[in-house]
């Protein structure tokens, strides 16, 4: 069976795709407006960890809405769940059986409602899976330390194939760059090198 990950490079999706990879021809796409060529190091950790990869187009117009939210919220919440969402049902269109994202248990966003999910199988005639959904951080940070080499730094230091990145360019080139102070909080991303040896 085909599925499509939503794949970001990160800690998250990479674990996603090893465990589905038992069950499913494993897919990763990193779904992309097209404003940064971020997801380079994407294909390069989808090669290390021996996944085909591919990028898939999303609409511009739903970026750009979703960054006018987020500046009038204050917050990247509403904002980067509008674009996940269109993620998933952007990607489910593609030619497969399955479609998955490395959300976990604990993530405030994006995160996926039943109501969500059961709509997107319907609608697509696909099955919706998010494997991490019943492991909190913890367990999801000793199974990655197991398995996977891992980089870590702040947003602005590693470069993710992620929403987050080009919404932080768009809201940058419209708003200016202290725009993205004001709406993105300081957190660590994290970038995959690799499985461990």
């Amino acid at each position: 069976m085909e599925l499509a990950l939503l794949y970001s490079g990160g800690k998250d999706s990479s674990l996603a795709a090893l465990v589905l990879d038992r069950f499913y021809d494993v897919e990763l796409v990193t779904a992309t407006f097209g404003v940064t060529d971020d997801w380079e190091h994407a294909a390069r950790a989808a090669d290390a960890l021996g996944f085909p990869f591919d990028t898939h187009a999303l609409d511009r117009a739903v970026a750009d809405e979703a960054v006018e939210r987020m500046r009038a919220d204050g917050y990247p919440r509403n904002g980067i769940q509008r674009v996940h969402e269109h993620a998933l049902e952007s990607v489910a269109e593609r030619d497969v059986d399955a479609v998955a994202d490395g959300s976990r248990r604990d993530d405030r966003v994006p995160s996926v409602s039943r109501a969500f999910a059961q709509s997107l199988e319907d609608r697509h005639d696909v099955d919706y899976l998010s494997p991490l959904a019943g492991f909190g951080r913890s367990a999801v940070d000793r199974l990655v330390a197991e398995s996977l080499e891992v980089e870590t730094g702040p947003s602005e230091e590693i470069t993710r194939a992620d929403y987050e990145g080009e919404l932080r360019a768009i809201l940058a080139d419209d708003h200016g760059p202290e725009a993205v102070g004001e709406v993105f909080p300081d957190h660590e991303q994290t970038y995959v090198r690799g499985p461990t040896e």
